[in-house]
């Protein structure tokens, strides 16, 4: 089996958590929808901006941390493994739980001064939530194995920093009008229970991986 062939589908695995983990509301995309809707959307980009540095520097840690200690350690890539599994496993838990649900999106609308206040902003937003920390072990969990060369952490990094950035800014384009954040709660409950069952044969598959 090629080098491309072992670890290729596990990157793609990662980044398929990445996306669909963007359609799933959370702090960061109701900042970015609510400062497109109650501001601009240059500021709600801005702010998209901020949040997409922030992944690539959650990523960035989570990808030189799991490499460095998978090296040295496999009973501690063991053990990352069981907690990123069971991790999935909540998370799939949750969003299938808020499927079900009838709760209305909310959105957070923040008034700051200038653009780089909001680029600012949106890094604070992504830096400082611990599900977004836990998540990212997570996913990384995923893609990354013992002896896996360099582009595959690479890899993950600039491809789940690219589908973050974009995909904020998709928000702050597409969302800066109530009707669709209307047509988004509407398709809620369907986008959360994808997540859910991806998340949950994610957190079976990293559980049962003894790579």
């Amino acid at each position: 089996m090629s080098e491309i062939q072992q670890f290729l589908p596990g990157v793609l695995l990662s980044l398929s958590a990445v996306m669909l983990a963007l359609m799933s509301p959370g702090p960061n995309i109701m900042a970015v929808i609510g400062t497109s809707m109650g501001v601009g959307r240059k500021q709600g980009i801005a702010l998209a901006l901020g949040v997409g540095f922030g992944t690539f520097l959650w990523v960035s840690l989570a990808v030189l941390g799991f490499t460095a200690v998978i090296s040295k350690y496999a009973i501690i890539m063991f053990t990352l493994k069981v907690l990123g599994g069971c991790y999935l496993l909540w998370l799939g838990y949750k969003a299938l739980r808020s499927a079900v649900s009838t709760k209305h999106v909310s959105t957070t609308i923040v008034n700051l001064e200038n653009n780089t206040a909001y680029f600012k902003r949106g890094l604070t937003v992504q830096m400082t939530n611990p599900k977004a920390a836990l998540a990212t072990l997570a996913i990384v969990s995923i893609g990354a194995h013992a002896g896996a060369p360099l582009w595959v952490g690479s890899s993950i990094v600039f491809g789940a920093t690219l589908l973050s950035v974009g995909g904020h800014i998709m928000y702050a384009l597409l969302f800066s009008t109530q009707a669709m954040v209307a047509l988004y709660t509407r398709a809620r409950r369907f986008i959360e229970a994808a997540l859910g069952a991806f998340f949950c044969a994610m957190g079976v598959r990293l559980l049962a991986d003894r790579s």
